[in-house]
């Protein structure tokens, strides 16, 4: 009942000393192969999954001030500001900041407002846009680019609708 070495022949005591450097280096050598073949569609990946919850958040920004204008009965204002770290998204009725969204730092959010002379973006209780204004963001990922930009669409009767759209 007691197992030695001992008790083992001497062949099989040499054969089982381990692995060698040799296999360890080609092993090393495959991983790395490996690794780098699947970096850049990683990162690709990664660029793809800030736009999606860069426009994610935006979206869910817009909408709750649709729903904010009309359970509060008032205008509630967005303000989307570009110019602080992090990116912020601010929903307001009148000076009362309702909410308050960050965007990723590393995404980049371009704002179109037609017709050009409206500045803000305010949702009325009446489910419309103030001015007949609309809206489109489009979201880039300002590290690549190789991503899938996406585009947000504001109608003047307060839809919003994302597309895998728009350049960067």
């Amino acid at each position: 009942m007691n197992a030695s070495a001992k008790n083992v022949p001497h062949p099989l005591r040499m054969n089982s000393s381990g692995f060698t450097l040799i296999e360890l280096m080609v092993t090393i050598a495959v991983l790395a192969i490996i690794v780098g073949i699947a970096a850049p569609s990683i990162s690709t990946q990664l660029a793809n999954q800030r736009v999606k919850s860069t426009a994610a958040t935006l979206a869910n920004a817009l909408k709750e001030a649709k729903v904010e204008s009309i359970l509060r009965r008032q205008n509630i204002t967005v303000i989307y500001t570009s110019t602080s770290t992090p990116k912020t998204i601010k929903l307001q009725a009148g000076s009362e900041d309702i909410s308050t969204y960050n965007l990723s730092a590393k995404s980049t959010v371009t704002q179109t407002i037609t017709p050009s002379t409206v500045t803000s973006i305010v949702f009325q209780p009446n489910k419309k846009i103030d001015n007949n204004a609309t809206v489109v963001y489009t979201v880039c990922d300002s590290g690549s680019n190789s991503e899938t930009p996406k585009q947000i669409s504001l109608t003047n009767i307060a839809n919003v609708n994302v597309v895998n759209a728009g350049s960067c």
